[in-house]
């Protein structure tokens, strides 16, 4: 039997309702995956005060599905930059960081931590920079930018929030998978009809993450709900899910668009989604009620 592939995550939590998915993905898919820590990224829009306030509320809101799921192995959780990196050599300091560094320099020859990030890439790329020797022993699987020859608009949430950190994972000789938010994993969509029968009537965890779809703005008939980070948690569990093309690695040009003649290093892009596949996985896994807590001992 193979072993659990180690990973982390790093993961803008209350930025959205995708990245909860993503976590409770991981956490619930122990037979594929063995969740040891979980990172507080940065983030800054209508739902923070600034890249700080972010984290901070990231990372309350990872123990708050941690505290819905209770797995039984409840991976660390730490709180990561409270800054975007300022250029693509001075990391931003923090616990997520210090821990990240910490476990890649621990891993056996041969064998490398998958760093799952779903957020701003500060965490990892500060990592990166403070410890170069980690390239070695990493893979990392980032969600963030669009598809390579996307016509639209280039300036993607988690790339734009921190440029400079994704120029450092494009560099890096750390293995890179690619996963373009359009027009790639936009395909990942739900509805709250289809959530409301197949995952809020079965767990606490399904009842939180559909009442958090339902309570976005504006979703008449035939409205959806793209889960984006879902892509990042369903390549690890299952890569057949998610199709790849191995490229040169693109630069990225002041626009934040990708410049293609670069001829960086090879990187694997994803192409194609199995959304079916993924949701099915997701609904099967997220319907088993958390197990009740232990009675304390009088």
């Amino acid at each position: 039997m193979t072993s659990p592939i180690r990973v982390v995550l790093d993961t803008d939590t209350y930025n959205e309702v995708d990245d909860q998915f993503a976590l409770a993905h991981l956490l619930l898919s122990t037979h594929k995956i063995d969740l040891e820590a979980v990172y507080a990224a940065p983030f800054f829009n209508h739902r923070s005060t600034g890249p700080k306030d972010g984290m901070e509320r990231s990372y309350e809101e990872i123990h708050r599905v941690l505290d819905l799921i209770q797995p039984e192995k409840r991976p660390a959780a730490f709180r990561g930059s409270t800054s975007y990196l300022s250029t693509v050599n001075t990391p931003v300091e923090s616990e997520a960081v210090d821990d990240l560094v910490e476990r890649a320099l621990a891993m056996e020859k041969d064998e490398r931590l998958t760093v799952v990030a779903i957020a701003a890439a500060t965490n990892v790329a500060s990592a990166l920079i403070k410890a170069p020797e980690i390239a070695d022993n990493i893979r990392i699987v980032w969600l963030g930018g669009n598809g390579l020859h996307w016509p639209g608009d280039p300036r993607e949430f988690n790339l734009k929030q921190d440029p400079y950190a994704a120029r450092v994972l494009l560099t890096s000789q750390a293995p890179l998978v690619l996963l373009p938010c359009y027009p790639v994993v936009s395909h990942l969509i739900t509805t709250v009809a289809e959530l409301e029968e197949q995952l809020a009537p079965f767990s606490k965890l399904g009842r939180y993450l559909t009442d958090i779809v339902r309570s976005y703005e504006g979703n008449p008939p035939g409205w959806s709900k793209i889960i984006w980070d879902i892509a990042a948690s369903a390549y690890v569990i299952e890569p057949k899910w998610i199709k790849t093309d191995r490229v040169a690695a693109p630069r990225l040009k002041k626009n934040l668009a990708w410049d293609l003649h670069s001829g960086g290093r090879v990187i694997d892009v994803a192409r194609e989604v199995d959304r079916n596949g993924i949701f099915a996985d997701f609904f099967a896994k997220a319907r088993v009620p958390a197990p009740k807590p232990l009675l304390q001992a009088v």
